[in-house]
């Protein structure tokens, strides 16, 4: 179902796509949508959790040190991310990253909650602390948004030595 989905998602818009798409994709029965999914818009949400996961997983794997490998490499590992989730690309690229924008901002605090209750702040407050994460967290939304706006026509090399480059000179300083 989620696969079939994903293929009628690159050439349909998201907010058009219907259940009667969906199962003639896949090949199955109305019922069998409805035994995984109540609707459409279920199974989006279904996907963004999902999606988010994933996104926090590779976020927890990331542990910033002054290095432009290590960094180079978590960033292009989350631009192959974005390349390979057509999900991801559509919400990123669309108006509709709003709509979720609460979900995503209370699983951000969650994750920052849970990197400072972790973290050695070395005369940084847990607050300031903080704030420096979800700086990080919204710089690399943003540019992987824009870059999903501008269907990904810059080669995902260039945006993952961006994101090193702001990350390590602009954030990491700050909270060293």
């Amino acid at each position: 179902i989620i696969d079939s989905f994903l293929l009628i998602l690159k050439d349909k818009d998201i907010n058009k796509i219907t259940v009667s798409d969906v199962i003639k994709k896949a090949g199955i029965v109305r019922s069998t949508f409805y035994n995984h999914y109540e609707n459409i818009a279920d199974l989006v949400s279904s996907m963004e959790d999902k999606t988010i996961h994933d996104i926090f997983t590779l976020m927890e794997t990331f542990h910033p040190k002054n290095d432009q490998e290590i960094c180079y490499s978590y960033f292009l590992a989350l631009c192959d991310y974005t390349i390979t989730n057509p999900f991801l690309s559509s919400l990123l690229g669309s108006p509709r990253i709003n709509e979720k924008k609460k979900k995503t901002m209370t699983m951000f605090h969650n994750y920052v909650s849970k990197a400072t209750q972790n973290s050695s702040l070395e005369g940084r407050s847990k607050e300031e602390f903080s704030y420096m994460i979800a700086c990080t967290i919204g710089c690399t939304v943003g540019i992987l948004h824009k870059w999903t706006r501008d269907n990904l026509m810059v080669p995902k090399e260039e945006i993952a030595i961006m994101l090193t480059r702001t990350f390590l000179k602009g954030m990491l300083p700050y909270m060293s």
